[in-house]
């Protein structure tokens, strides 16, 4: 296959790359491997996440039809793969990122599963990323609107999602290793994807079944970091403590084990192994990146325009891949402009365009490996030597639409979005940078 990416459009590459990344983490391919042993007594299925049901279908298709078995996830809206076969555990879907009522719904029904248990049941809790948001139920005292108003907050802040779910966390009645003091005392075995920079079990889907390191003081510093608007009931409740989560040694963590089946390193490592058998270098910059996104966008850029014009630090033809998870800081437009539409892998695209100011043999793709990027239908978009060619002859301005976040509009009206639907998985933002 070597020099295979010379016949093939730039962007076909970059897309089966991303495609190569997304099946490293699918669930019907990594999860077989780590399933437990059918217990002597009966086996719950419960788990969250945007993969939850995927790999919820996974386990039903491999657990021995003659042992015991049912259970309870939640996912996404849409994010249930369609199948004509009824399974042993079923599925609820809820809003995300934004939680709704279906969540709490669902959040209930996944305790109410896990009740009357012995030590000779298993618990098996499927958790990818996502699941912050769909395991909705609120501590004792708050309401759906309470966290509703704060998470919307949170997500225009710029907080990473290492702020973010530790605020939800201690504004949970099931996360931060609450759910694993509910399974007691049956064996609890946890199956995640990760979605985290780090991989932290205690971040993926805000940590149910692990213990929580974070504090209800760490909560209420980022809460106040970001001017987030709480009422004084909620601060003075966090400066009590009142809202803690179980920590290491808990007497609920004793019987409880935690495998990471699928990572965003995984996934990176798959796409660099097949864009080297098309004959390209390869280059992973890390797993882990953060920051905004736009930000990262300008450089990568500056990186790419290096290796194209002097080969340093890397030899072309090669691709830089990357992932991690960015921030988008979502400011009020100027008077007489719309707020726009559009993720963090749209609005990298857009400051990766700005950087590379058009300079000839460099593509980009940034996509979220989950097929959606933020809100919207698209898991990415495209970036191309004539992108601003092309956005000039249409009449688009690359620094309205970032002044805006209107990445969706910008690439929409290009033809460069990438439409994938959901992928049934999550390992976070993809990220790949051709230079010829």
């Amino acid at each position: 296959m070597n020099g295979d990416y010379l016949s093939r459009d730039p962007r076909d590459v970059l897309q089966h790359l991303y495609q190569v990344a997304v099946k490293r983490a699918l669930p019907s391919e990594v999860l077989p491997r780590y399933l437990p042993q059918p217990p002597k007594g009966r086996t719950v299925v419960i788990g969250a996440g945007k993969a939850a049901a995927a790999m919820a279908q996974a386990v039903d298709a491999l657990w021995p039809h003659d042992a015991p078995m049912s259970g309870v996830v939640v996912t996404r809206y849409g994010h249930t793969p369609h199948t004509t076969t009824p399974g042993r555990i079923f599925v609820h879907e809820a809003s995300h990122p934004v939680p709704d009522a279906a969540g709490i719904a669902a959040s209930h029904a996944i305790l109410t599963a896990v009740q009357n248990l012995t030590p000779d049941d298993l618990v098996l809790c499927l958790i990818s990323g996502g699941g912050s948001a769909l395991l909705s139920l609120p501590a004792e005292g708050l309401t759906l609107e309470d966290k509703q108003q704060i998470n919307r907050a949170l997500l225009l802040s710029g907080a990473n999602i290492g702020e973010m779910n530790c605020v939800r966390k201690h504004l949970s009645a099931i996360k931060g290793g609450r759910l694993a003091a509910a399974c007691q005392p049956a064996r609890l075995v946890t199956l995640a994807i990760s979605d985290v920079p780090g991989d932290d079990p205690a971040v993926i889907a805000s940590g149910p079944t692990v213990p929580d390191p974070s504090t209800c003081a760490d909560a209420l510093a980022v809460l106040q970091r970001y001017n987030i608007p709480l009422s004084s009931l909620l601060k003075e409740r966090l400066a009590r403590q009142e809202l803690e989560t179980p920590k290491q040694g808990a007497a609920c963590f004793e019987n409880s084990s935690f495998e990471l089946i699928a990572t965003p390193w995984d996934s990176l490592q798959a796409a660099a192994n097949t864009a080297r058998a098309m004959g390209l270098n390869a280059y992973v910059l890390a797993d882990d990146l953060e920051g905004e996104s736009r930000e990262l966008g300008r450089t990568h850029a500056a990186l790419a325009r290096q290796v194209a014009r002097r080969e340093q630090p890397f030899s072309k033809p090669c691709v830089i891949l990357s992932g991690g998870e960015t921030t988008v800081t979502v400011k009020p437009p100027s008077a007489g402009m719309a707020r726009g539409r559009g993720g963090r892998a749209g609005e990298f695209c857009l400051g990766l365009a700005q950087g590379l100011q058009g300079v000839n043999g460099i593509w980009g793709l940034a996509a979220d490996t989950d097929g959606i990027d933020g809100v919207e239908d698209n898991a990415g978009a495209f970036v191309t030597p004539d992108t601003l060619t092309r956005a000039a002859a249409a009449n688009l301005s690359l620094q309205n639409h970032l002044d805006r976040n209107d990445a969706y509009g910008y690439f929409a009206k290009l033809g460069d979005l990438l439409v994938t639907g959901p992928t049934f998985t999550n390992v976070n933002d993809f990220r790949a940078v051709l230079v010829k």
